[in-house]
């Protein structure tokens, strides 16, 4: 079958048997068309409480659908391609956090979401780099372990200079291989156009930037724009934007650069195979471990608002 023959076999197929597909913004246009809910991991995770489906697929990377089943433990949650995953989320170890807190009794541990289900366990609170400045800001403690993002944290930090926070070596592999040379080169090519980029990006990047913000915050900036504005994130988004906002002038920064192969390794194929039983891996959780990672996110929302 070619992509639109399977693309309307997926549509007919979970309407008859009553899945739910949600889509990272970082997917392939094709998935995102058969989505029923696309976003970032924390939108996507949020959106499968308000559905009644009892069975979830995610498409993204695993971390992503452990957050889903941590707020939806009542939920079948398939993950089309087992060996999608997060280097970020794995480069800081439970125990690592354990013996830090041990040694630093005064400090907050604060998660980027991007962590797996076993790291939140051991955090305080998870942040967004939506959110992050926000509830950074809004906690009591004034000292902070920020994992395991460095270059987020380090956007964090120089917003919230009466913070003492600590940040440790992790960082996305994708996001983090961005240079000041990638942008001058960028912004030489297209004078016109405006600069947005994602705060995973590393400190001597942002300065260039017209936009610093999550996600979904460069597409609104994009697409709100009167100029053409250069896509400082994961090569999906441009994808999408230059496939359903035909009319605007969008740029891809560093296009060879901004490419997560994790992403990628999901297709409209296994999707399809997921769907009908055929392939994916259903997520499960041991339910202490869950109990602890949730609380991470419910003072997500309790800081976050």
């Amino acid at each position: 079958m070619d992509i639109i023959e399977l693309q309307e076999k997926i549509r007919e197929e979970k309407e008859k048997n009553g899945t739910l597909i949600l889509a990272h913004t970082y997917q392939s246009p094709e998935i995102i068309d058969i989505a029923d809910v696309t976003g970032d991991s924390y939108a996507l995770a949020k959106a499968a409480t308000k559905y009644q489906n009892k069975r979830v697929l995610l498409c993204g990377v695993r971390f992503m659908a452990e957050t889903v089943k941590i707020l939806s433990p009542e939920k079948e949650v398939v993950l089309p391609e087992p060996e999608a995953t997060c280097p970020m989320a794995e480069q800081i170890s439970p125990e690592r956090v354990r013996k830090f807190k041990i040694e630093n009794p005064d400090f907050s541990v604060v998660a980027y979401i991007n962590t797996t289900a076993a790291l939140k366990a051991e955090c305080d609170v998870c942040v967004t780099s939506s959110s992050a400045i926000k509830i950074v800001s809004a906690m009591e403690s004034k000292n902070i372990l920020f994992i395991p993002d460095k270059n987020l944290g380090s956007f964090v930090k120089e917003k919230l200079p009466e913070k003492n926070i600590v940040l440790w070596d992790g960082y996305c592999p994708v996001h983090n291989q961005i240079t000041a040379d990638d942008v001058k080169k960028a912004k030489s090519e297209y004078p016109d156009a405006l600069l947005a980029v994602h705060p995973e990006c590393p400190k001597e990047v942002l300065p260039f930037a017209d936009y610093i913000g999550a996600t979904s915050g460069i597409i609104d900036f994009a697409l709100n724009s009167d100029k053409p504005v250069i896509i400082g994130t994961e090569g999906g988004v441009y994808d999408s934007l230059i496939l359903k906002h035909k009319d605007k002038k969008f740029y891809q920064l560093a296009k060879q650069k901004l490419i997560c192969e994790d992403m990628k390794k999901t297709d409209i194929q296994k999707v399809y195979n997921a769907l009908v039983g055929k392939g994916g891996e259903n997520i499960q959780l041991d339910e202490t471990l869950r109990l602890k990672a949730k609380v991470s996110l419910d003072n997500m929302l309790k800081y976050g608002g």
